[in-house]
């Protein structure tokens, strides 16, 4: 699969990812009124913080936030976890952040080879 192809996953997943968290935050299963900020920051910092580099393709900032896609990951295994209305809620993060994870670091390696295979080309 090509790096735009595996880049493309990685930010549908990142989109979704960034979807359900807000939808989550303010309609589907809201904390308590004292929590909302703590949450909204914890949740969705670490997204807005790196969607520009996520969205433009930028490896280091993939990387990170591949490494940031874990803390999604434990978010939703303790939601799906939990018996109740909000385990669907988790299971689909567990999804997004799987196939997020997956994609992006695919993304990175085949962005890292052609760029290291471009060097390695030289002028006769």
């Amino acid at each position: 699969m090509s790096a735009k192809a595996l880049h493309r996953i990685a930010i549908t997943a990142f989109i979704g990812l960034v979807v359900l968290m807000t939808s989550w935050l303010l309609w589907l299963h809201p904390p308590a009124d004292a929590l909302m900020p703590i949450a909204l920051i914890t949740l969705l910092g670490p997204l807005a913080l790196t969607a520009r580099g996520v969205l433009y393709g930028r490896r280091y900032t993939v990387a990170w936030s591949a490494i940031f896609v874990l803390i999604y990951f434990i978010h939703g295994v303790t939601y799906a976890a939990v018996p109740g209305p909000e385990r669907w809620l988790g299971v689909l993060e567990i999804a997004l952040a799987v196939v997020y994870f997956t994609a992006a670091l695919m993304y990175l390696r085949q962005a890292g080879s052609a760029r290291q295979g471009s060097r390695g080309q030289t002028a006769p």
